[in-house]
């Protein structure tokens, strides 16, 4: 008997029982559609990721403060700190240096009020440095900085929140902690990271916001943009020699009393929580996957229990165990496949929504691999039932009811 007859008959034994058959497929489908779609929302986290970083700018290093304990060290980050880091003699792989200083706080404008995620205060040069793209009006001077002038850059969501859609905020003068400011822009859209919005922001010169909100203490970081992507590591080196210095860190201390921090580390960090993330979510799609391979055991056992009769006479012509067994593989094979088959349709259509917030993105080697996974559960759980199938003896089968 040729492969096309095999076929033929397992096509035939597939439609005896439609509903059976309909079911063990939805089985699959919602197997191999979970896997895909629950992989992809972790492959699209990690894009958003990587994306929000790069739009932070691959030349930007951020230094932090930390407790100095009884080592000794001083652990405020000062502005004497950020003279020092501007010095072009001793940091000439840096660009720009910006002090910032921030704080939660409650924006007004007429009745509408919106407790933005952060007040920054900082020099001009941290919108480059952090890739602030103006969308309208303009940044503040550095004779805004010299001046305390109360104006304020405002993030798109923090606009959006505070004035709606319908009001321009440029021009218009808000409330932050009682304290009358003036709106001279509004920064373009960034996205999400999936754990900050960097959009829900308001920018202000460093005097005025220590003046008016945070005090004249020491700043809470220092973002700094390196001449190049290439001069990161030249200028990290700088500025480590310059903070050992002003901080009184001992040479091959074993820690100090601050942490610089760049974009590739941040990228490492969460793309490795990001892919572990995707792991997980991909292991969880996968039981079901398996749950459904276990129903297409049942099924194919109750399909052998009812066609014994079928089987015995089928033998008792001459039919080898092979073809048998084939039939019944064939059988298994093709209902896996076709439920691995809708299934990489409802992904590519569940792909289309965001899932928690998060576009999907489909990788093509999920989409081969579930269905290479569905041939490999048609064949595994397909084996016992086929095996069975192909062992029964002619005259027991023929005797059965």
């Amino acid at each position: 008997m040729s492969f096309f007859e095999i076929f033929g008959f397992a096509l035939r034994g597939v439609a005896a029982n439609k509903l059976r058959s309909g079911l063990t497929v939805l089985g699959i489908l919602i197997g191999v559609a979970a896997v895909i779609l629950l992989v992809a929302v972790g492959t699209g986290s990690a894009k958003q990721v990587e994306d929000s970083l790069a739009a932070l700018g691959t030349n930007t290093l951020t230094v932090q403060g930390g407790r100095g304990g009884d080592t000794g060290y001083r652990t405020d980050l000062t502005l004497d700190i950020v003279k020092a880091l501007q010095d072009k003699e001793s940091a000439p792989d840096v660009k720009s240096v910006s002090p910032v200083v921030n704080s939660a706080q409650t924006l007004t404008f007429g009745d509408a009020s919106y407790d933005v995620n952060a007040v920054i205060g900082t020099y001009p040069s941290y919108f480059s440095a952090s890739n602030s793209v103006l969308a309208s009006g303009s940044g503040f001077t550095e004779e805004d900085v010299d001046q305390a002038a109360r104006v304020v850059v405002l993030g798109p969501t923090t606009a959006e929140e505070l004035f709606g859609t319908t009001v321009d905020p440029v021009g218009q003068r808000i409330g932050i902690a009682g304290q009358i400011y003036s709106v001279i822009g509004v920064l373009a859209k960034k996205g999400s990271t999936g754990f900050n919005d960097p959009d829900d922001v308001a920018i202000a010169p460093l005097p005025a916001v220590q003046r008016s909100l945070t005090g004249y203490g020491p700043v809470s970081s220092i973002t700094i943009e390196a001449a190049s992507a290439d001069a990161v590591a030249a200028a990290k080196a700088e500025i480590t020699a310059i903070l050992n210095a002003k901080m009184h860190v001992a040479d091959g201390a074993s820690s100090t009393p601050y942490q610089i921090r760049d974009a590739s580390q941040l990228l490492e960090t969460r793309t490795a929580t990001a892919e572990t993330f995707t792991v997980l979510l991909g292991a969880v799609a996968g039981i079901s996957l398996v749950v459904g391979g276990i129903g297409i055991t049942n099924i194919m056992m109750v399909s052998v229990t009812e066609r014994t009769r079928e089987i015995g006479i089928r033998k008792a012509l001459g039919a080898p165990r092979r073809v048998i067994l084939s039939q019944f593989l064939i059988e298994a094979t093709l209902l896996s496949l076709l439920g691995g088959g809708l299934g990489v349709a409802a992904a590519l259509i569940g792909a289309n929504f965001e899932i928690v917030g998060i576009k999907p993105v489909i990788m093509p080697d999920s989409v081969v691999l579930a269905l290479g996974v569905c041939v490999a559960i048609g064949l595994f759980f397909g084996s016992y039932p086929a095996s069975r199938a192909a062992g029964l003896r002619p005259i027991d089968a023929l005797r059965y009811e």
